[in-house]
C-alpha cells in the first residue's frame, strides 16, 4: 500500500484543511493535476477551480479562487485566494 501524502489548504483567514490523505487534485492554470505521496517537487499557479481530497472511500471538495500549489518531499500545501469547503450531496 502506498504512503499517505501530508496536505494543507490554507486561505488567508484560516488553514480550511489539514491531514494525511492518499490523494488530491487541483485545478492549476496550465491543466487540472493530481498528487500521491512521493510526488516529485513542483509549484504551479492555480486558477478557480475545485480542489478534490481523497482519503479511503471519503472525498472532499473544497473551491478555491486562485493561488499556488507547492509540493515539496513533505507534501502538497495550498495557498488559496480563497477556500471553502463546497456542501455534500
Amino acid at each position: 500500500m502506498a504512503g499517505k501524502l501530508s496536505f494543507s489548504l490554507v486561505s488567508p483567514e484560516r488553514e480550511v484543511f489539514a491531514g494525511l490523505v492518499d490523494q488530491v487534485d487541483a485545478p492549476g492554470v496550465e491543466g487540472d493535476f493530481g498528487v500521491l505521496a512521493d510526488h516529485a517537487p513542483f509549484m504551479t499557479a492555480l486558477r478557480a477551480g475545485v480542489v478534490t481530497v481523497m482519503d479511503g472511500g471519503s472525498r472532499r471538495q473544497f473551491q478555491v479562487e486562485g493561488g499556488f500549489a507547492d509540493v515539496t518531499p513533505a507534501g502538497l500545501t495550498i495557498l488559496a485566494e480563497r477556500a471553502a469547503e463546497v456542501a455534500a450531496g
